[in-house]
């Protein structure tokens, strides 16, 4: 994902944006041929490459090559409970690829394996990286490089206040995916935010694959982290509708609308 965290409102990061995907395209395509440039049903492009390091020096590229250095940044959404052995507690990170078997990992190896993608690429947040049960394995990453790097929990916590409160106590991540349609209503949703932030956690409201063009959380995300229901958290979200929304809030606000920014994770810190 790409996180324009550098820019000045979210027009000009909704351009940063554009500007980086379209600069990627191009990197793709002369890196691998106009077959690689198909998109998915969410206009994700999936060129044929099989190590991961690459994957992120493409974006770095696209990045720089559409002039946002220091001001646009990456996201990773691992999802590795799908690639988690659970009877033999290791993932395969290759398990897609023809170096599937090869090279599995414990939860210790595979932070460290994070930690390191840390420092060599602008990578400030990373979602689900390990096992939605393996608490230790996120513990342990969230000590390590939580200071700096967002850790997301959304298998981990599925925005349910019992795994919220879990993983407050074990300090596994730092912030919380809320998906409004995953804990089943706005009341516990609000209630799943409020706990989060109130334990110094970052909150990144999310649609949910499957759900309406509905762009209601455009409007609960810039209502969230006040706790007055006025003033945003980060937004995840490929809609369009949704980004449109944003984009008429913002020119209705005026003069009063902050861009969260490079504040991301502690949005309401701009608003005292």
């Amino acid at each position: 994902m790409l996180l324009p965290t550098g820019a000045k409102s979210f027009r000009e990061a909704l351009q940063f944006g554009c500007e980086v995907y379209h600069n990627l395209k191009k990197v793709i395509e002369h890196k691998y041929g106009m077959n690689a440039v198909n998109v998915g049903d969410e206009g994700g492009f999936a060129p044929d490459v099989s190590d991961i390091p690459e994957v992120v020096e493409l974006l770095t590229t696209a990045i720089e090559k559409a002039g946002h250095t220091g001001k646009v940044f990456i996201g990773l959404d691992v999802a590795a409970s799908e690639f988690y052995d659970r009877e033999n507690k290791t993932y395969d990170i290759y398990y897609k690829t023809d170096k599937k078997g090869q090279q599995t990992l414990t939860g210790e190896q595979l932070s460290h394996f994070y930690a390191d993608l840390v420092t060599k690429f602008p990578i400030i947040s990373i979602e689900d990286p390990f096992d939605q049960d393996d608490w230790e394995a996120y513990q342990h990453l969230t000590a390590a490089i939580g200071e700096k790097t967002q850790i997301v929990g959304d298998d981990l916590l599925v925005t349910n206040i019992v795994r919220i409160h879990t993983g407050i106590e074990k300090k596994a991540v730092n912030a919380l995916l809320l998906k409004v349609n995953q804990i089943g209503s706005l009341t516990e949703s609000i209630q799943a935010w409020s706990l989060s932030a109130t334990n110094g956690w970052g909150v990144m409201v999310s649609h949910r694959s499957g759900e309406t063009e509905d762009a209601f959380i455009a409007d609960l995300v810039v209502g969230l982290a006040t706790g007055e229901i006025k003033t945003g958290a980060p937004c995840r979200g490929e809609r369009t509708a949704k980004y449109n929304q944003l984009l008429r809030i913002e020119e209705r606000l005026g003069d009063k609308a902050v861009f969260a920014g490079t504040h991301f994770r502690n949005p309401s810190s701009l608003l005292h």
